[in-house]
């Protein structure tokens, strides 16, 4: 079946659809450096660079979908106004996108629709012609005469994914086809969790940048062999790279624990003054449960529940318990948790950091995956 991606990015969402039997034909996005990585990845896509709020962009987008015969939408609208890992504003402007997303469900008259945001979607009120309405209200409006209209709140760690990320999800069906309903399919009993997701990987000690190559090699002898053994997994298994203060803080961390409990090894700047902060910063995941949500500020130890949750390594000469990955996850490991395919065919020459708030602003592909393939399920 032929699909239609808005707000494409570089294509996390459908990673595994041309494996079940989809093709995004027609894909849409803003900004021209995500755009030329999706091209990259799906070279038998059209992608379609511009502001879909342009008259010009949009009647390209629903003249290249009608050509194309597109059966599916798929849209994934920016989520940073009604997300809560960011400013919640109900008058970001990016809180509108959901009206050409409707124009062009009209448009295109498609089989079928998936729309994927954070929970507050459901909450969240938009101005429309003059009026303030709640953005499921608005679609109903328009849409509910010639669409069946599903809503859903999900967890993906329901549907095999080794990570926390709750979604609001709605699912449309055309009305006038004698169409199976597109439903939500039943979630999965086994959660899988960080130990099944990455509890294979060997050790790998970070970067510490504010200290020189011997200190480094004192601090982690077996740096340079853990990198190498890295690298050989993938080009994406690189050392996060962290300061000195922070990663010792870390080292004294157990897995599941913020370094805030640490009476010694406490998180000071570089002043030497205490940090304040929250309780999910400065805090190893858990090696038991699905991962914390991936945000896109996911490179540093002092933000939201970034660090590995590590191993006992050793007992230090001041008798002290020693813990292993002292520092962020990797790009891989954080390609892994969000189930991305291994092979996914990255760039060579993407930047590891531009990837990675990609992969933070991401909807967990497998998870896609599962609800494309209920499509016609009876």
């Amino acid at each position: 079946m032929r699909v239609l991606s808005l707000f494409a990015n570089i294509g996390v969402a459908e990673a595994y659809l041309h494996d079940i039997g989809f093709d995004v034909v027609v894909a849409n996005e803003l900004e021209n450096r995500r755009a030329k990585i999706y091209r990259k990845i799906y070279p038998n896509s059209q992608m379609i660079c511009g502001d879909i709020i342009d008259t010009v962009i949009f009647e390209k987008v629903v003249k290249e979908s009608l050509n194309k015969k597109v059966e599916i939408i798929m849209a994934t609208p920016p989520c940073q106004g009604m997300s809560t890992a960011g400013l919640i504003d109900e008058n970001d402007v990016r809180n509108k996108l959901i009206i050409p997303v409707i124009k062009a469900i009209k448009d295109i008259k498609p089989k079928y629709v998936f729309i994927e945001n954070v929970p507050l979607f459901f909450n969240t009120e938009i101005e429309f012609k003059g009026k303030k309405i709640l953005i499921p209200d608005l679609i109903k409006q328009e849409l509910d005469e010639n669409y069946n209209i599903l809503e859903y709140m999900i967890n993906t760690k329901d549907y095999s994914v080794p990570q926390t990320r709750e979604r609001a999800i709605i699912l449309m069906t055309r009305r006038d086809m004698n169409l199976k309903l597109w439903e939500l399919p039943k979630g999965d009993d086994q959660v899988i969790t960080m130990r099944d997701a990455i509890g294979n990987l060997p050790m790998l000690d970070p970067y510490v940048t504010d200290i020189s190559e011997e200190e480094l090699e004192k601090l982690f002898p077996h740096f340079h062999q853990r990198k190498e053994n890295a690298l050989n997994i993938s080009k994406w298994h690189i050392p996060p790279h962290h300061v000195l203060r922070q990663v010792i803080a870390m080292q004294h961390t157990p897995s599941g624990c913020t370094a805030f409990d640490n009476k010694k090894y406490y998180p000071t700047k570089l002043n030497g003054e205490k940090v304040k902060g929250y309780r999910n910063t400065y805090k190893r995941q858990n090696w038991d449960t699905p991962a914390y949500t991936v945000t896109m500020d996911n490179r540093k130890i002092s933000s939201q529940n970034n660090v590995h949750p590590g191993r006992f390594e050793y007992t230090s000469s001041e008798g002290n318990s020693i813990y292993s990955d002292a520092r962020a996850l990797t790009l891989y490991e954080l390609m892994l948790i969000m189930s991305i395919p291994e092979h996914w065919p990255i760039p060579d020459d993407a930047s590891e950091a531009f990837i990675r708030r990609i992969i933070g602003e991401g909807i967990p592909p497998l998870f896609v995956r599962k609800v494309f393939e209920s499509i016609g399920d009876k």
